[in-house]
């Protein structure tokens, strides 16, 4: 039990040993089915996967729950995403029936001989890979109260806080071999961003090919950028960098400036016929640094230069007068490289690695800044001689405890909600089952 268990064997009833003992199963047992309960434990055979490319869909939903479809096939990726970033497999989602790892929110029996107990005790359960019908698959009990967004759970988004805006969904990787070298990615805590947006209650910092992502609570994603061409399907594979992107408050759309062009997403996907020339909001030739809508009055702002242009989302028109000299707002670099609406309803304003911050409704820049963009926003200590210094692990993973680590392998109280830790319940992708802590 102890080796099982991932402790020292010692073969010593330890403290340790005993409260391993003490904890609630994912529902499988240690011992296979009709082990000896004196012979020496024996691995199954087929305890890992004999391919690395590996399929997987969400195959029925939790069905009262606030969670939606998307955030939930969201959560799934990320979760494979923590493997797939250590081990030698690659994971992609499919719409079809067949698929490597099925995924199903299930009830009581649900004929796998496995059956669940209601709200508490078991929560969930996986299997190992292998040549049976139920081989890599994981199944959630869908009487336990699942959410996403819970105390104690750093990496979140709320899914009920605009209910019509599901959270955005990468699309998962086709290949990994085709990721580009390390030295052409660049580093968060040494650089001035092309372009920050907020996206759905989340910033998004876009540099050359690469974006980081930050939840409502500002707190970092992936200490890694993921690459642009595969989260919003429909950008040039070839298109080296933005020069700004916003989200249209008038009908939640999300809009990419290159150069002389722009480029308009329903989500993650670009709509039909762009493309299109900036000329279509009567913007000029040459392209624009940054764009944002003020909280102030749900007013588009476009910057080029030491000029700005006010511009209506909900009439697609360009506000007569415009453009004009900037800036508007004093204290505000003259010239900027990026601009931000964020939730807390202030703006952010952007230039090298400073940025700037004005409270909703006035004209000047607050107290005590510029500030730090690096150090605030991209979880960087102070940089030295143009060198980042990292700062602490972003996400669940960078915390220490059981509780992040296996909480949804655990006994809830009844009537708790359980955050959806979803890197711990898809074990059966390495050819381990979940356990309780």
């Amino acid at each position: 039990m102890q080796q099982f268990g991932g402790l020292e064997a010692t073969g010593v009833l330890d403290p340790a040993t005993l409260a391993l003992m003490r904890t609630p199963r994912c529902s499988l047992p240690d011992l296979p089915s009709g082990a000896p309960a004196r012979r020496r434990r024996q691995a199954p055979t087929l305890t890992k996967w004999s391919k690395r490319n590996l399929s997987w869909r969400v195959r029925t939903f939790p069905r009262d729950s606030p969670l939606g479809r998307d955030t939930v096939r969201a959560l799934m990726y990320y979760a494979l995403k923590v493997w797939s970033d250590i081990a030698p497999l690659d994971f992609h989602e499919v719409a079809g029936s067949a698929a490597d790892i099925q995924i199903d929110f299930s009830r009581a029996d649900h004929n796998d001989r496995y059956p669940f107990d209601g709200p508490g005790g078991t929560v969930a359960h996986a299997f190992f890979p292998g040549d049976h019908r139920a081989a890599g698959d994981t199944h959630f009990d869908d009487e336990e109260t699942w959410t996403f967004r819970s105390s104690g759970v750093r990496e979140s988004v709320s899914p009920t806080a605009q209910p019509e805006e599901p959270p955005l969904l990468p699309e998962p990787p086709d290949n990994r071999s085709s990721t580009p070298p390390q030295k052409d990615v660049p580093h968060r805590c040494s650089t001035h961003f092309d372009a920050v947006a907020q996206i759905r209650g989340e910033a998004f910092f876009f540099k050359g090919r690469y974006f980081w992502r930050l939840t409502r609570d500002r707190h970092l994603v992936s200490l890694q950028p993921a690459q642009m061409h595969r989260f919003w399907r429909g950008l040039p594979r070839h298109l080296d960098g933005v020069d700004a992107v916003y989200e249209r408050t008038s009908d939640h759309k999300i809009v990419f400036f290159r150069g002389d062009r722009y480029w308009v997403f329903k989500d993650n996907n670009v709509e039909e016929g762009y493309p299109r020339p900036i000329s279509d909001l009567s913007l000029p030739p040459g392209g624009v640094d940054a764009a944002f809508t003020w909280a102030h009055n749900d007013r588009t702002y476009f910057f080029k230069d030491e000029l700005y242009w006010r511009y209506d989302d909900h009439t697609r028109r360009m506000d007569p007068g415009y453009p004009a000299q900037g800036p508007l707002w004093r204290g505000v670099p003259s010239r900027l490289d990026d601009a931000m609406r964020w939730s807390d309803g202030a703006s952010y304003f952007f230039r090298g690695q400073e940025y700037w911050k004005v409270l909703d409704g006035e004209l000047e820049v607050a107290p005590g800044y510029p500030q730090s963009t690096a150090r605030d926003w991209l979880v960087c200590g102070e940089p030295r001689a143009g060198v980042g210094v990292d700062g602490p692990p972003a996400g669940p993973q960078g915390r220490s405890g059981a509780q992040d680590g296996l909480a949804v392998c655990s006994c809830s109280a009844a009537g708790r909600a359980l955050p959806l830790l979803l890197p711990p319940l898809l074990p059966s992708a390495l050819g381990a089952l979940a356990r309780g802590p």
